[in-house]
């Protein structure tokens, strides 16, 4: 992604296209996806030669997320995950090398749901397989 194309992409999410924003947009929206922590992402920034504090990538990746670029993925590990996939989908979860795997929502059928408590609403389910070395 070019950087006019990148700062086109900050602004049509309503992001003011700062040299923070840019540079970690980059990073991330290179057209595979992606998940990252903020600290693998840290490191990602160190061995690209930008210098940036952890808070600054947490508070951009909580922007991103709440503009709608990324997805948030908790309850993985004891970190907070981002997926630049920002579509329907599951999870494997290599707990052997703490690796997300995508997996294609088709590919999992969802029926039997609880019935919600009252004024509670259902707004997405996403599944987690959690595997292991065997």
């Amino acid at each position: 992604m070019t950087a006019s194309q990148t700062t086109d992409l900050l602004r049509q999410h309503g992001l003011r296209p700062t040299r923070q924003r840019i540079a970690l947009a980059s990073l991330l929206f290179d057209g595979h996806p992606r998940h990252v922590t903020a600290e693998s992402l840290k490191e990602q920034v160190k061995a690209s030669g930008i210098k940036l504090s952890l808070a600054t990538i947490y508070n951009t990746l909580h922007q991103f997320t709440a503009a709608g670029l990324l997805k948030e993925i908790k309850g993985i590990s004891d970190v907070t995950w981002f997926d630049t996939n920002i579509n329907s989908h599951h999870h494997f979860w290599d707990t052997s090398n703490n690796h997300l795997i995508d997996i294609p929502a088709s590919s999992i059928t969802i029926s039997n749901l609880p019935k919600t408590p009252a004024g509670k609403v259902i707004n997405g389910v996403e599944v987690i397989v959690r595997l292991t070395d065997g």
